[in-house]
């Protein structure tokens, strides 16, 4: 059923009025109300208009129900993610805790083997238990095992003082990751009272609404009555004059229509202009009912194009932030498997590193006792020499481990930083 303005008859000219705009392309509401006049039609226009209202406040009511959920479910899934980034932050810091106790086991490992010598030094050896490798006497490689002992003392001082530095860095690492996980937890928090906040206030606002709408509907009811009851006022009214003209002189109103038809006598005539009166006040009552039921029509419909406008910027925005948390959700979830990947593959590569170091340590074992039971002049050359190839070679498996715990420092910045 299409609008009910193409039955209306204007009975006013179009001209400008002072409350019209001269760039707007509508006229005013005034003028547009001017060319209306209440209806059947009309009423039946403007009952099916606030039934469809009610359809649409049902449908956002349900659509927003529909969002809130969404936000839900949204925060949950934030909630996993800080989870996961705590969780690899504790793994990152297992991994680098094993480290120190790798290289702490093995400084224990030769402070041990240190005592036992020692002790066994001091106690002596049985002399059945006794075993000569070397025609020279012990004292001609005390030189030897000096330059050993510092060379031992300056890496164990470097390397205390690196584990100082990783301590402190991790200390830091850890402050720095605390006030960014209070400040996250913070701003959470601030958005989810605010997606609330919004809730409550769309709801209340379409509650207000639905009671404007149930106001107007009660309106639209009034009117319809007083119109029903304009309509049989003038229709009795034109029967009685009909049946008036028609009997001529000779008539004689009966009782129920005296008040209707004109007599001779005085008080006759004022009482029936007096009711003639009453019901053009009634008249223009409703005619003045009826164009402010117009205005507020009007504006509750700019009122919800303005609020679907903003309902669909709102979707649009909600759903461009629902993609872009799915999206970081995916890459958070790819990241931690990749971590989990490279950790397992660090672990394996540690205890390979481990079993060729023990390898090489009893290969260096069997070297020095091949050269030890070899017998020549010169024989401390040949040690020294040897001891200074070992020596190169524990270096070199030193900065082997220190690139890769460079390396693992080097990730676990990418994955802080990321």
């Amino acid at each position: 059923m299409g609008s009910p303005t193409k039955d209306a008859t204007p009975h006013r000219t179009n001209l400008l009025t002072p409350g019209r705009e001269p760039d707007s392309p509508l006229p005013p509401i005034h003028e547009r109300l001017a060319y209306l006049r209440p209806s059947r039609e009309l009423l039946e226009f403007y009952r099916q208009k606030i039934a469809q209202f009610d359809g649409e406040h049902e449908e956002l009511l349900q659509m927003l129900e529909k969002y809130k959920g969404i936000t839900e479910d949204q925060h949950k899934l934030q909630w996993e993610v800080r989870q996961r980034e705590g969780e690899i932050a504790e793994l990152q810091n297992a991994l680098s805790d094993m480290q120190v106790y790798l290289f702490q086991e093995r400084e224990q490992e030769l402070e041990d083997r240190k005592k036992i010598q020692h002790l066994l030094a001091l106690v002596g050896p049985d002399s059945g238990e006794i075993t000569y490798f070397h025609r020279e006497p012990p004292h001609k490689v005390e030189a030897l095992q000096a330059q050993m002992e510092e060379q031992t003392r300056l890496v164990r001082e470097q390397v205390e003082s690196l584990m100082e530095d990783r301590q402190i860095k991790t200390e830091e690492a850890q402050a720095q990751r605390q006030k960014d996980q209070e400040r996250i937890s913070a701003l959470t928090d601030k958005l989810q009272r605010t997606q609330n906040l919004l809730y409550e206030s769309t709801r209340d606002f379409l509650q207000l609404k639905f009671d404007a709408r149930a106001q107007e509907k009660s309106w639209m009811s009034e009117k319809d009555r007083l119109l029903r009851e304009l309509d049989s006022s003038h229709n009795r009214l034109r029967k009685t004059l009909s049946a008036g003209a028609e009997l001529g002189p000779k008539w004689q109103p009966s009782s129920s229509t005296a008040l209707l038809l004109p007599r001779p006598q005085p008080e006759l005539k004022q009482s029936l202009k007096e009711e003639l009166k009453a019901m053009q006040e009634d008249v223009k009552q409703a005619h003045r009912l009826a164009e402010m039921y117009r205005g507020q029509c009007i504006t509750l419909e700019t009122e919800l194009s303005q609020i679907r406008e903003e309902g669909d910027v709102g979707r649009e925005i909600f759903k461009e932030r629902s993609d872009k948390m799915a999206k970081r959700l995916q890459l958070m979830t790819q990241r931690y498997e990749a971590l989990e990947k490279r950790r397992a593959m660090e672990v394996e590569g540690f205890k390979t590193d481990l079993k060729h170091l023990r390898q090489k340590f009893k290969d260096v074992e069997k070297q020095l006792l091949k050269v030890t039971l070899n017998v020549g002049p010169n024989q401390d050359l040949a040690i020294l020499h040897e001891v200074r190839q070992t020596s190169g070679r524990t270096k070199k498996v030193q900065g082997e481990l220190m690139a890769l715990k460079a390396k693992i420092y080097g990730l676990e910045n990418e994955l802080r930083f990321s």
